[in-house]
């Protein structure tokens, strides 16, 4: 009878060395070198928030706002986060596209206001998680309230010279064209400030360059006090060539500067089609802005003050060519 012996059994039938790796093996036995850093490593928490920081910076540093061309251009949406901003944008009126409410959010009189304003505004209200609203608000303290700020509708600024022109011309608006242009403004309170102004003495519209300068933020839109609604600003790739344009059209531009070869109460083109151009409190007008103008208007102040803050010389000037308007 024949054995087949154990199923799956080998006989070794020759002795000698087995047959190794060659080597072979080694790589698996090596290491992977020094453990990297806590912000490299994707799953780490320090590497989202390094993730976090980066993006924030960018933001900063690309700025919000930024329009092309001539054509009608659209600042990036804001969003106005915490229980005191919110509820104050809401009381100044500024557009709002939805107001996001933490889940189980502590109730204060903030909270319940910022409620009661949206639900009277028509702003739809929206709860949302916290990991959320962390993620909408770039980690910003929220308190538990964002309110989403659509983007600005800029007007185009020639189109706006253009209509305004015309309804001049067929007695549609009683007085001269009256426009304000800013020349390096970036501060959105010193906007909103001069829009308020503009819209208190009967301007048309108000001016600002794509780059280097503010856009409509919701500071602007609160420091305006509803202004904005009002008064519609544009938006210009090259303000320089802009005020050519308005030139060219018939438009005198009046430079506010300090060293002004006029002085605001010797004014005479206070009753023509007027642009007034104001640049920062620091640096002035620039030097093209400068060449543009027709006539550099200067406002006569005491000699320990130094300059005026650019919404201030803004609301000054038009004061003066509003009573020349009316006498």
């Amino acid at each position: 009878m024949v054995s087949h012996g154990r199923p799956g059994a080998v006989r070794k039938t020759k002795k000698g060395p087995t047959i190794g790796t060659g080597g072979h093996g080694r790589k698996s036995l090596e290491g992977k070198g020094p453990t990297p850093k806590a912000e490299d490593r994707p799953y780490h928490k320090a590497y989202k928030s390094k993730e976090l920081a980066e993006r924030s910076a960018a933001k900063r540093a690309g700025g919000k706002g930024a329009g092309t061309g001539r054509t009608k251009g659209k600042a990036a949406e804001e969003v106005v986060t915490g229980r005191n901003s919110v509820v104050e944008a809401l009381r100044a009126g500024i557009p709002a596209k939805a107001l996001h409410v933490a889940i189980r959010i502590e109730m204060d009189d903030r909270v319940r206001d910022s409620l009661k304003l949206a639900t009277e505004r028509g702003i739809p209200v929206m709860e949302t998680g916290k990991p959320e609203l962390d993620r909408m608000t770039d980690g910003a303290v929220h308190q538990g309230l964002m309110l989403q700020i659509p983007p600005y509708e800029y007007a185009d600024a020639l189109d706006l010279v253009d209509e305004t022109i015309e309804k001049y011309r067929r007695g549609h608006i009683g007085n001269a064209p009256l426009f304000v242009a800013l020349d390096g403004i970036t501060d959105p309170r010193n906007l909103g400030a001069i829009i308020r102004s503009a819209s208190a003495f009967s301007s048309h519209g108000v001016i600002v360059p794509e780059r280097r300068s503010v856009g409509v933020t919701a500071s602007a839109w609160k420091t305006s006090a509803g202004a904005a609604v009002r008064v519609p600003v544009a938006r210009v790739g090259n303000l320089n060539s802009a005020l050519k344009s308005m030139k060219d059209k018939g438009i005198f531009v009046l430079g506010l500067d300090g060293d002004g070869d006029v002085s605001l109460p010797a004014l005479t083109l206070g009753r023509d089609p007027i642009c007034i151009v104001v640049g920062s409190e620091g640096k002035g007008l620039s030097r093209l802005v400068r060449e543009n103008c027709d006539q550099i208007v200067s406002i006569p102040i005491d000699s320990a003050m130094e300059s005026l803050n650019a919404s201030m010389a803004v609301g000054i000037t038009l004061y003066e060519v509003s009573r020349q308007r009316s006498s």
